[in-house]
């Protein structure tokens, strides 16, 4: 076939025209119930996989229509097919299954019914520089209260960081050597992944799980079901308005890029007066590159703290600055293989 070369293929185009479509089809199966329907199936009935039909029926979906979404799940690898009956695939049993602990159904979720939203207003979010709550759902006061509107809202959404924490937070423990550190105090530490990745890594190491008292329940649960419970505890408390408790090493997983410069200011201030000589900040984040051109995940991740947040991504330099303003004289920085990258800065 004749192609002029001096017209450039326009497959990144089209890959991201179609981007979406996928993203949707996804989150369509999980709100539907599909993965968990065929994996109930699995553990009830010798017969594997389930027809069109017998989907259709409890997810109340029109056979046809259900067959395209289906056939699409086949098509993006989230489901088998075979005689005319589907199944899930190894990624959709591990991750998108109520019944696995590494799910991430409830980012997923949250994606669906809150991001998808916020992002569909991305353009005035540009123009204006803010996020976009109250433009796309009317709500007023700070961003975090609607991110739950009921406990078990809260209880899944947070189930999805956990698995997302399951990838990154072994990695993030690995990138430095923590084994001089005796106690490590998790910031708004969610399930505690990182507090027992971090146990688990270092067996003489004592972590605590802080974060507000009423997200505490889901960290209570799984610091009991950790092989490394008697070195996990859990503080209820608001990081930024209540007094921090004594540690040598405190962690922010995730933290940092959802707030404002003057909120940041004031939170590393107060860690480095509340950290011995020779203690430190472990920081979990993606980290830009110095020019701000990539990596791709951290720049669309900064449009996502625009849309949702009154943060940003933010480059090695940048953290480097705002540490060393708040005290901090030594800042190393570990670019992983998962979206989160590490920061190391010590108290010298």
């Amino acid at each position: 076939m004749y192609r002029d070369l001096t017209i450039p293929p326009p497959d990144i185009v089209i890959d991201l025209m179609e981007g979406f479509r996928r993203s949707k089809s996804m989150f369509a199966a999980v709100s539907l119930g599909i993965f968990d329907q065929l994996d109930k199936q699995s553990e009830t009935d010798e017969k594997q996989g389930l027809s069109l039909k017998e989907l259709a029926v409890p997810t109340g979906c029109n056979p046809e229509s259900l067959e395209i979404l289906l056939n699409s799940c086949v098509a993006m690898g989230l489901l088998g097919l075979k005689d005319s009956r589907y199944e899930n695939s190894a990624v959709a049993e591990t991750y998108l299954c109520q019944s696995s602990p590494r799910r991430l159904t409830g980012y997923i979720n949250y994606s669906n019914e809150v991001a998808w939203g916020l992002w569909a207003n991305l353009e005035d979010a540009v123009r204006e520089g803010t996020h976009r709550w109250k433009q796309t759902f009317g709500t007023e006061g700070p961003i975090f209260s609607s991110f739950f509107k009921t406990p078990e809202a809260m209880h899944e959404f947070l189930m999805g960081m956990n698995g997302f924490g399951m990838i990154t937070s072994p990695v993030v423990v690995q990138a430095f050597d923590l084994s001089r550190f005796e106690h490590l105090i998790d910031l708004g530490g969610a399930t505690g992944h990182l507090s027992i990745a971090a146990c688990d890594r270092y067996p003489t190491l004592r972590a605590t799980v802080l974060d507000l008292p009423h997200a505490l329940s889901l960290a209570i649960q799984m610091v009991s079901n950790s092989t490394s419970r008697e070195r996990l505890s859990t503080i209820g408390s608001d990081f930024f308005s209540e007094p921090l408790p004594k540690a040598d090493l405190y962690a922010l997983g995730r933290i940092l890029h959802d707030w404002d410069l003057p909120k940041i200011k004031q939170l590393l201030k107060k860690i480095f007066e509340a950290l011995p000589v020779g203690g430190a900040l472990l920081i979990a984040e993606k980290i830009l590159w110095e020019d701000r051109t990539g990596p791709r995940g951290a720049l669309l991740q900064s449009l996502n703290m625009l849309v949702c947040t009154e943060g940003k991504e933010r480059s090695l330099g940048e953290y480097a600055s705002l540490l060393s303003e708040a005290g901090f004289s030594q800042v190393e920085c570990v670019r992983t293989q998962t979206p989160i990258d590490a920061i190391l800065a010590t108290k010298i």
